[in-house]
């Protein structure tokens, strides 16, 4: 039920970037789609976040403070060399982005 009026908002906000943006506006039923895995993340969005999140939810957080406590010890087990070996692989996926003149790479990878 919370759904039935999303749409009509959707649709006005395509009409807008149709008018402002014609044939140039990025995203989901625009004329140039958002791809999942942009290039435009950064190595945070595809290493850290998810290495945090793996770290964080070994088990199930207790309290508001037991989480709290375990993002900090997280942050402090990665290691300035994880950090640099996620930025050079992050630079190898945008090289193979450019190699494929940016279709998809992954098995390549």
């Amino acid at each position: 039920m919370g759904h039935q009026h999303t749409t009509p908002r959707i649709v006005d906000c395509r009409l807008i970037l149709n008018e402002q943006y014609p044939d140039r506006w990025i995203g989901r039923g625009g004329p140039v789609n958002y791809p999942a895995r942009s290039p435009d993340l950064t190595c945070m969005d595809f290493y850290l976040w998810g290495r945090l999140k793996d770290l964080v939810y070994k088990s199930r957080p207790t309290t508001r403070e037991d989480m709290m406590q375990r993002i900090r010890e997280a942050i402090n087990t990665i290691s300035r060399e994880e950090i640099i070996r996620a930025v050079d692989s992050f630079t190898s996926r945008i090289e193979l982005c450019l190699e494929n003149n940016g279709l998809q790479f992954e098995q390549r990878f």
